[in-house]
């Protein structure tokens, strides 16, 4: 018997319904620069023609190169400024993107004001904070919440700075401009040891202020090998509470607070990059899962909705097997790993939609692999229309 012959409306609304076709393909490789170790990029619209550039460290350059053929353009040459972190943010409130950078040892932090013609003017640079010493972590947020970007920094040098092996946020001065160095606030007063590295910031505990976040890689240090969060108090001036979220955690690096299962609280992600792993921790116990427990140090991490279906995604890029991942959630926690890259080693991810197609690619800062490249996301919806009337339950279950 033909079933449609008696039901035609379940033949109509087959044709009709929701359709999306996702092709999953490699991701492209767009080779922006290569010739020198680089350990930090960073996209943003920085030359005023609403395409995303990139800014990279190499070698004691900060070079600028500009979409949509990346254009070279030195903004910094110093042997002395070897960055190996950076943001950007607006500084001096202009209206345009600034950038900042970090370099480890001896501690410095520096921004270049964007300058009204940014292809061929200089970018001046100014001094943040030479007080740190060990910076292996800047991000950015607005920490003290009165709606203005502020930096969060480690030091995790036990020596050589009067605030060793801890971390701080950094409050914009009102002239930034005029400002000798910027005011560092101290979170952790000697109380993060270990050899800190990269940075989490995000309200944990549901008290409505945000909460800093790192790991401790251990050697050479005797301290380490661990994951904690400090909970930011409501005089911030205070000391910070500091709360372990997991031991033994060989050569731990990377951590970001976010909601991983869906269940409306905030779990960690993390990377173990100077060891193997990638993981999360469930709250409220920090129950373990293991997401890619074999990928040699994942020197790198973000974690954000990569294919746009409203859940929590991660990438890395592990400079021990040199192989760029992401991983891709369930929504539960639940996850499957794809490869990105191949011969790819990292030491720092971002992600940003280079491409302007609505979905967010991969950037990665190569050491090692001496080059700055960007990946583009191949998750295309091809096809999706809307039901051209309801179902009804005999449409879909034939009447028996």
């Amino acid at each position: 018997m033909n079933f449609f012959k008696f039901h035609p409306l379940l033949f109509l609304f087959i044709l009709s319904i929701a359709l999306e076709f996702v092709i999953k393909a490699d991701w492209k490789k767009h080779e922006v620069f290569t010739g020198a170790p680089s350990f930090t990029a960073i996209a943003g619209e920085f030359t005023g023609d609403k395409l995303p550039d990139i800014i990279a460290n190499s070698g004691g350059k900060t070079r600028l190169f500009v979409a949509p053929d990346w254009k070279e353009i030195v903004l910094d040459d110093h042997p002395e400024h070897r960055f190996i972190h950076s943001e950007a943010f607006d500084v001096d409130q202009d209206g345009d993107l600034d950038y900042l950078g970090a370099r480890y040892q001896p501690g410095l932090i520096i921004w270049l004001e964007q300058p009204n013609r940014p292809t061929t003017q200089p970018w001046p640079l100014r001094i943040v904070s030479r007080k740190l010493n060990g910076i292996h972590g800047l991000l950015q947020g607005d920490v003290d919440q009165n709606g203005k970007t502020d930096l969060i920094a480690n030091s995790a040098q036990p020596v050589n700075t009067p605030h060793p092996e801890s971390l701080a946020w950094i409050a914009v001065p009102r002239n930034p401009r005029m400002a000798k160095e910027w005011k560092v606030n101290i979170i952790a007063p000697g109380d993060a040891p270990g050899l800190t590295h990269y940075l989490g910031f995000g309200d944990v505990n549901g008290d409505g202020r945000p909460d800093v976040s790192t790991g401790a890689k251990g050697k050479p240090s005797p301290h380490g090998n661990y994951f904690a969060w400090w909970e930011a108090p409501e005089d911030l001036s205070n000391d910070w509470k500091r709360h372990m979220i997991a031991n033994h955690q060989l050569g731990a690096t990377n951590i970001h607070p976010r909601d991983i299962n869906g269940d409306g609280r905030t779990d960690f992600i993390a990377s173990r990059g100077h060891g193997n792993g990638i993981v999360w921790f469930e709250a409220p116990d920090w129950k373990v899962h293991e997401i890619h427990p074999t990928l040699r140090e994942p020197h790198s991490l973000i974690a954000l909705d990569l294919d746009r279906d409203g859940d929590i995604d991660a990438a890395s890029c592990a400079f021990g097997d040199k192989e760029a991942w992401w991983f891709e959630n369930d929504g539960k926690g639940g996850f499957t790993n794809h490869r990105v890259a191949i011969n790819q080693e990292a030491y720092d991810i971002r992600a940003s939609d280079m491409d302007q197609d609505g979905d967010l690619d991969l950037i990665i800062a190569g050491r090692r692999s001496n080059n700055v490249a960007w990946y583009e996301n191949p998750e295309k919806i091809r096809f999706r229309q809307t039901p051209l009337f309801p179902a009804t339950p005999s449409m879909v279950f034939p009447p028996r």
